[in-house]
């Protein structure tokens, strides 16, 4: 394979970079990898830069011109992460509207849903929580237990969703119900387009363990939701649901490695600062986290490759997003090392190094095997769909 990008496309990169230094703001700048999304003042920071990098044609780079995109390459887009990375800017805020919605009504929505939603996820004019996991029904997804009954041309949900990121400041979720209850378990789910201002919806913030609230309950009570907010057939949401969750543990694994990336940089500017840079057993440390963020980087060129070259996202995807996590966590250890006892100090606090973002990071990193797939449910997958291996 040839690593090498060609003049196209180091073009694009010097456009994308110099961008990037002139119009990043610089309160934004450099807390990108554990950037808040349960704030909801830095949400309306975040969705300010969305917009403006949606004004530049730099949010859905790879969508089809039809769709509001710039119909460029996968490769241009995956320049543009990398240049993210470089400039410490922050995701998009809208990444799971971005990312896995968007790809999903493109190719199961209706043109009149594409015309009514597609443009407003990329500028976060609307922005999206993703009603998939309840309480009995997380890495099981098929047990979800969330109801739907046709009522004329309404849908009425009643259940309970939970950990549902981003619900609190959300405009829309993309919901997973159950529309036959009498069908196999994988058989009668509807997938859903629901206003999360509709009346009978209520939100309950999820304490975390950083302190904060980007997690939480959502219970509907007799929601209605009108029958054209259906996308695909009726009870055959479990194919529409498997496209999201493709894109999401695939295509979302270039925008991880944003995160992944700042925060190795940061790690080694600390170590620096500290003058630990002699220790061989941190700078041993260090360069195995260096050749596993490139090892994962090259996962993401191989699965690249193979969209590229026509296919689709898949199953191998699991791979990347189980090495991210083991990497996150590794990171966010080796850095709580480095500091020391005073890692623990959080931001706010004159005696927190780096401004206490180690002592966030280490914290937010535990969720890094749980969150988008658990790493037990994803060897599952690898060993069914890629080794072959009897069902669990």
């Amino acid at each position: 394979m040839n690593f090498d990008f060609g003049e196209r496309e180091e073009a694009f990169r010097k456009e994308v970079r110099a961008w990037l230094e002139t119009h990043l703001p610089e309160d934004l700048r450099g807390r990108a990898f554990a950037a808040s999304r349960a704030d909801v003042n830095e949400v309306r920071r975040l969705r300010a830069w969305q917009k403006t990098m949606h004004e530049a044609g730099y949010v859905g780079m790879d969508w089809p011109r039809e769709f509001g995109g710039r119909g460029a390459t996968l490769v241009e887009q995956i320049i543009l992460f990398q240049e993210m990375a470089r400039a410490e800017s922050p995701q998009l805020v809208n990444r799971g509207g971005v990312s896995m919605l968007g790809p999903t009504l493109m190719k199961h929505g209706t043109p009149a849903q594409q015309k009514r939603f597609l443009r407003n996820i990329l500028t976060a004019d609307e922005l999206w929580c993703q009603g998939f996991s309840e309480p009995n029904a997380g890495s099981d997804l098929a047990n979800l237990q969330t109801r739907a009954v046709r009522n004329g041309d309404h849908f009425v949900v009643t259940g309970q969703k939970v950990w549902t990121s981003m619900a609190h400041v959300a405009d829309w979720c993309f919901l997973l119900v159950r529309t036959d209850p009498a069908a196999p378990r994988h058989k009668g789910i509807s997938f859903l387009l629901v206003d999360m201002r509709s009346p009978g919806i209520a939100i309950r913030p999820l304490r975390q363990i950083t302190g904060e609230a980007e997690f939480n309950e959502v219970f509907f009570d007799g929601v209605r939701v009108p029958a054209e907010n259906l996308v695909g057939r009726l009870h055959e949401g479990w194919a529409v649901a498997i496209t999201t969750l493709a894109y999401e543990r695939d295509l979302l694994t270039f925008i991880r490695h944003i995160s992944l990336r700042n925060a190795l940089h940061r790690l080694v500017r600390l170590v620096r600062e500290q003058g630990k840079g002699g220790d061989r057993l941190v700078r041993q440390k260090i360069a195995e986290l260096w050749i596993g963020e490139r090892a994962l980087e090259l996962n993401g060129y191989r699965s690249l490759t193979r969209i590229l070259r026509g296919g689709q996202p898949g199953p191998e995807g699991s791979t990347s997003k189980l090495f991210w996590s083991q990497l996150d966590q590794e990171l966010a250890l080796t850095a709580t090392q480095v500091v020391g006892p005073y890692s623990q100090i959080a931001h706010g606090s004159a005696w927190a190094p780096d401004d206490g973002q180690w002592e966030f990071y280490e914290l937010l990193a535990r969720g890094s095997g749980i969150r988008a797939g658990t790493s037990e449910i994803l060897r599952n997958i690898l060993g069914e769909r890629v080794l072959g291996l009897p069902k669990d």
